[in-house]
């Protein structure tokens, strides 16, 4: 078996590792599913410097020939971005060198907190090797609304909604909404699938560092008059936060309904509000958007139906593995 030699990027070995970051970034759209164009590459030596990703290199003959990218400046979890190679020689010895290096660099952070790895694009493939490390795996399917797609957008014309209930009513986001966001995003999702990978969904602080980094644009442009709250009485009882994932891309993170108003179609008319302000901004000429996206579970049957009602299509679907704390 071939021996390897891993070593933590920096600066001062950059230059060698630039041919096969190179080989990645002519690979990131149409092989790892990425919806911008990567870092360039000094960009991403940058980062490495700065301290907000870290990037293991393997070596073959001192010649680098794969990557693995983590970070963990931005949740409470371990995000394993990629791992990357050069050709298709020894792909499955040559991740696993890098998972174990990996694994046994964060192993002291791993007692706190689980890695997660959405394993995008041609990365499946890696799916029956990673579990031997313990790995757990959800389906997540991404569904898009085309602007331009004239299918999407006679469904979310003919789509009829329900009746929008006494004294409810559906209001553009405004900040003095935060604190029960921050509530109602907790309660949906703090049993969720959600939660295994983003530990941050099973109590309120971690919630509320996830919504904030949303309206403060960590993920993205934030879009408070496309995003949708759902009001009884003046009290927000729901919520479909929108944001820019890309220049063209708009993205909708977090739909979610207090419990007792479930089941009465009114994540529907926040989700056809969200659409409608979109399509407005383009019909209008004032924003460029291409399209919509959102992310459910694969096996979530009535999110998928949801979705379908207003427009959206399935796209594609990836595995997000995780790996819990260890003890």
């Amino acid at each position: 078996m071939q021996e390897y030699k891993i070593e933590k990027l920096t600066k001062e070995k950059s230059i060698l590792f630039k041919g096969v970051y190179s080989d990645f970034v002519s690979k990131a759209v149409s092989e790892y599913k990425f919806e911008l164009e990567p870092l360039s590459f000094n960009e991403f030596i940058d980062a490495v410097e700065d301290g907000y990703i870290n990037c293991l290199v393997l070596y073959e003959n001192d010649f680098p020939t794969a990557f693995l990218v983590y970070t963990t400046a931005i949740s409470e979890s371990i995000e394993l971005n990629m791992i990357h190679c050069l050709g298709d020689e020894d792909l499955i010895e040559k991740r696993k060198a890098l998972l174990s290096e990996f694994l046994e660099q964060t192993e002291s952070q791993r007692r706190k907190s689980v890695v997660c790895y959405p394993m995008m694009g041609s990365q499946n493939d890696f799916v029956g090797d990673i579990a031997h490390f313990g790995f757990r795996f959800i389906g997540l399917a991404v569904l898009r609304f085309l602007m331009n797609d004239e299918q999407s957008n006679l469904i979310y014309d003919k789509s009829e909604l329900s009746h929008l209930g006494y004294q409810m009513r559906i209001a553009p986001w405004d900040n003095s909404f935060r604190k029960e966001a921050i509530k109602v995003i907790h309660n949906n999702f703090k049993e969720t699938s959600d939660a295994l990978f983003d530990t941050r969904f099973k109590t309120m602080q971690g919630t509320e560092d996830i919504i904030d980094k949303i309206l403060e644009n960590i993920y993205g442009e934030f879009l408070p008059q496309a995003t949708s709250v759902l009001l009884h009485l003046e009290k927000p009882v729901g919520f479909a936060f929108t944001n820019v994932t890309g220049g063209k891309i708009a993205n909708i993170p977090l739909v979610a309904i207090n419990k007792e108003y479930r089941g009465k179609g009114y994540s529907e008319h926040l989700l056809k509000r969200s659409i409608g302000v979109i399509k407005n901004w383009v019909d209008n000429e004032t924003h460029d958007f291409t399209e919509i996206n959102v992310t459910t579970e694969t096996d979530n049957y009535g999110a998928l139906k949801m979705y379908r009602n207003v427009g959206f299509k399935e796209d594609y679907s990836y595995t997000q593995a995780y790996l819990p704390t260890s003890k």
